[in-house]
């Protein structure tokens, strides 16, 4: 048996750009790609053929390697790392590219099923070359997947990140003076943005006066009334002085509610009102 699943596993590897051509052709051959994306494929039509040849090689090195079986599965673990990397900066929607493993697994067993006829292997055989080939199959499914959604994952992390970079934007009014307007809900990781965020720009801006501007901000519950009192105390350690403005009546009054000691805040009720009183201050 060995040197018949040895002389299988070669004949896979021999085959392997001819059984990725099939699958490639067969997988494409139903899809009306228009001419700019026909061009666009032909660009990496090569590196997909690379790749499609290497997760078939990695067959024909199991059928050799039989005995190995955590050697095969480490060849497809870095298998699916790669290419499943390489679909997701293609842009590829996952459902579209699982696909591909219907046709794979189709085009694998024709070649074995033409080899094994030549060779006349028994069915105990053939029930052999199923526990090698289909169990990799499905553990190749498994680490492109895992590797495309952890790619995904990290690409919506790194625009939230982005995103919420830019949802903290000082913007600069006269030399010293800016304004931070603030919109939308403020969640406990926004508000850790904005303590970070707001003391770098400040101190880059090299600021004496903020106006921090809630008009924007639908919901002020104590956490966000909390976060922005710390902005603030944060803020004059550094000599920035804040003053507030835009707080709506509902606002307000659920400011007063919570029983926060506001004594100690500048509150104007919109920007212009605040840029008089700085401009007053450092006349």
């Amino acid at each position: 048996m060995k040197e018949q699943l040895a002389f299988l596993g070669e004949t896979i590897i021999n085959k392997r750009y001819d059984i990725a051509k099939e699958v490639h052709d067969t997988r494409f051959s139903g899809l009306n790609l228009t001419p700019e994306q026909r061009r666009e494929l032909q660009k990496i039509e090569q590196q997909i053929m690379d790749i499609r040849a290497d997760f078939i090689e990695i067959f024909g090195k199991a059928l050799i390697d039989y005995n190995d079986e955590q050697l095969s599965i480490d060849r497809v673990k870095k298998w699916g790392e790669s290419s499943g990397g390489f679909v997701f900066n293609l842009g590829v929607p996952l459902d579209e590219a699982l696909k591909d493993t219907n046709y794979y697994r189709k085009v694998i067993w024709k070649v074995i099923e033409e080899v094994s006829t030549e060779m006349n292997l028994s069915a105990d055989f053939i029930f052999k070359i199923i526990s090698i080939i289909d169990p990799l199959l499905d553990k190749a499914v498994y680490y492109f997947s895992l590797t495309f959604v952890n790619h995904y994952q990290q690409s919506l992390n790194n625009a939230k990140n982005a995103f919420m970079e830019l949802s903290v934007p000082i913007v600069p009014l006269i030399p010293g003076v800016g304004v931070l307007p603030l919109i939308g809900n403020i969640d406990t990781e926004r508000a850790a943005m904005l303590m970070e965020k707001t003391l770098e720009q400040s101190s880059k801006l090299n600021l004496s006066h903020l106006i921090l501007d809630v008009s924007g901000v639908l919901i002020i519950d104590t956490m966000v009334a909390n976060q922005l009192l710390k902005v603030i105390s944060a803020l004059s350690l550094i000599g920035v002085k804040t003053i507030f403005t835009g707080i709506r009546p509902e606002v307000a009054q659920t400011i007063v509610s919570l029983g926060l000691d506001l004594r100690q805040l500048t509150i104007k009720s919109n920007l212009h009102q605040a840029f008089t009183e700085i401009q007053l201050i450092r006349q």
